[in-house]
């Protein structure tokens, strides 16, 4: 093997484009109409639609909203069933899931239903001589 006594580049003093072609070849990323991914929506774009459809957009799975329990108090139950003039509070016809215990119950023997009760709700409303209906 021989060994290369003259570097290329001095070899090539003199030439305008140093083996490159054309004048505007090699001259950073001009002649490739921008580095990397650098217009797939304006000049490059036939090329990523043919080459690369799934390019643009949104992937993978989505995480379920959780529905939150509306509460309402004891104290503001004893309020409505004073307005209303009512013996039974149903608690989802008013869009409401739970009952909490804040609050005192001011009308004895009522009949309260609802989805959930929190532990002190249902002991306040037992004392009061109430009803409680879970379901």
């Amino acid at each position: 093997m021989t060994v290369r006594r003259r570097k290329k580049v001095v070899k090539q003093r003199g030439s305008k484009t140093h083996g490159w072609g054309s004048k505007k070849k090699h001259r950073g990323a001009g002649s490739r109409g921008g580095r990397g991914n650098a217009g797939l929506m304006k000049h490059k774009k036939t090329w990523m639609v043919v080459n690369q459809p799934s390019h643009f957009g949104r992937t993978g799975f989505i995480v379920p909203k959780k529905k939150k329990e509306k509460a309402i108090t004891l104290r503001d139950i004893s309020l409505i069933i004073e307005k209303l003039g009512l013996k039974e509070f149903d608690a989802s016809k008013f869009g409401f899931d739970k009952i909490l215990s804040n609050g005192k119950l001011t009308i004895s023997g009522l009949t309260i239903k609802a989805k959930k009760f929190s532990a002190k709700a249902k002991q306040k409303i037992e004392e009061m001589g109430g009803k409680v209906i879970e379901g």
